[in-house]
């Protein structure tokens, strides 16, 4: 569950970075950035044993998603780099090569079960993506948010359009969870399983709400309070994503027949 959680953040963090207004961001955002999907990566990496399926890859299957994360952690190291020394091009193309190889390990590790199907094959990669635009976004406008603090000279564009991104992110996200209610087998729902999908809920319709309120809270300038807000949603969408994975492994709750 580790490494394709970490997987999924760092996807999620380079979409987000790939659709902002970059040239209005300071290079020190986006080098503390790359640090921390090396770190993610490493962890990643380091964990692996603890995917679901591991005992199901093949060595061949196993030895390129090790190389995967390799390349993943290169990239943001190199990607550091060229941010720190204001190479801009540089550091945005890094950024889209994390963007696609993350993609790429991810798909590859929820795809390691043989889909009955390809509704499910498709059930399976669009939750997989979408959970991890979900929480790279909320992470990333967050930290975007932290980063105010010290480049106090930016404007709020930036800001906003993560927060609007985070948004679609989370409206997304909906739509998978609901197709995924509308497939899964509700039977022998107990009182925690419930209060599960209330959670599961709360971390999509809660950022939703706070991501109004933090454009609100922004026609103040007031970039602290937006930070703080912003926190909330992260917290939420943390805990929304860990009622999900609890659910899909429920056997009062299946996803497929």
């Amino acid at each position: 569950m580790i490494p394709q959680f970490a997987l999924q953040l760092i996807f999620g963090m380079a979409l987000t970075w790939c659709l902002a207004p970059r040239k209005h961001i300071t290079s020190g955002f986006f080098r503390i950035q790359n640090l921390v999907t090396l770190g993610l990566s490493v962890l990643s990496l380091l964990t692996l044993t603890q995917l679901q399926s591991f005992s199901e890859l093949s060595a061949l299957h196993l030895w390129m998603l090790r190389g995967t994360i390799l390349l993943l952690a290169g990239t943001s190291f190199v990607g550091s780099v060229l941010w720190t020394l204001e190479r801009r091009i540089g550091g945005t193309r890094c950024a889209f090569l994390i963007l696609g190889v993350a993609a790429v390990a991810v798909v590859s590790i929820v795809t390691t079960h043989s889909a009955a199907n390809s509704s499910e094959r498709i059930h399976q990669v669009g939750t997989a993506l979408s959970a991890g635009w979900l929480v790279g976004g909320t992470t990333s406008a967050m930290l975007l948010g932290h980063w105010y603090l010290t480049a106090s000279g930016m404007p709020l564009d930036p800001l906003i359009r993560m927060n609007q991104w985070f948004a679609v992110a989370a409206a997304v996200r909906s739509l998978f969870a609901v197709w995924s209610g509308a497939v899964a087998h509700w039977g022998g729902l107990d009182a925690v399983a419930i209060s599960w999908v209330v959670l599961r809920w709360f971390g999509l319709l809660g950022p939703i709400a706070i991501a109004y309120l933090v454009v609100q809270i922004l026609k103040y300038r007031n970039t602290q309070s937006a930070t703080g807000v912003l926190y909330a949603a992260t917290i939420g969408v943390f805990m929304g994503e860990m009622a999900a994975s609890l659910l899909a492994s429920s056997e009062a709750f299946s996803l497929w027949p």
